[in-house]
């Protein structure tokens, strides 16, 4: 095993991967970022560049002392926007199965970072099909904690001990993704019996 499964965890509640390969040879499933977000934080910062320009136009011809120097933050805060929805864009996982080489690869890329976690199909005890206890937000208002909630996931049993996360997201889909991913592998597919009483 090359890597860390704990790097693959994730806060979300769901990812939602998508088969993009599947071939004999290889099963290729891809999930790109957060795209509702991005392309939120792009469209307002296009929108401030109407009011930006201009801004950076006075502030270049007359100094923070014109009529736009306290308007300066404007800019500022079109450059977070794009970077914001930059970093979202540029998010995306992937996941590998290559009969080929017998291994199976997890990837992580953003914008300034990219983690890989491989495994030898030997390395694979069972694909698991269970349940996480998932944080269902932040406490307001002097409340008490956030309370948790079951989501299903789909999840890498490592022969050593340990697992890595693949999915999460409806039964039904995990169902599939878990079928596909435990027959190209010829490990078992488990689930866990809360889940089999709600099919």
């Amino acid at each position: 095993m090359i890597g860390d499964p704990s790097q693959f965890e994730t806060i979300g509640n769901r990812l939602g991967f998508r088969v993009i390969e599947a071939s004999p040879e290889k099963v290729k499933l891809l999930w790109q970022g957060a795209r509702f977000p991005a392309f939120l934080c792009l469209g307002i910062a296009l929108l401030l560049l109407f009011v930006s320009v201009p801004i950076v136009q006075a502030l270049l011809l007359r100094g923070f002392v014109g009529p736009a120097g306290s308007l300066w933050y404007f800019p500022l805060m079109n450059l977070v926007l794009f970077g914001i929805s930059f970093f979202l864009v540029t998010q995306r996982r992937t996941i590998e199965i290559n009969s080929q080489t017998r291994q199976v690869t997890l990837r992580r890329q953003s914008l300034y970072r990219s983690t890989v976690l491989s495994l030898s199909y030997d390395e694979v005890a069972e694909v698991q099909l269970g349940i996480d206890e998932i944080e269902g937000g932040f406490a307001l208002g002097g409340s008490t904690a956030a309370q948790k909630f079951p989501v299903p996931a789909l999840r890498l049993s490592i022969a050593n001990g340990g697992n890595a996360l693949l999915d999460r997201g409806s039964q039904r889909k995990l169902g599939e993704i878990g079928k596909l991913v435990s027959d190209r592998l010829a490990k078992p597919l488990t689930i866990e019996p809360r889940l089999q009483s709600h099919s």
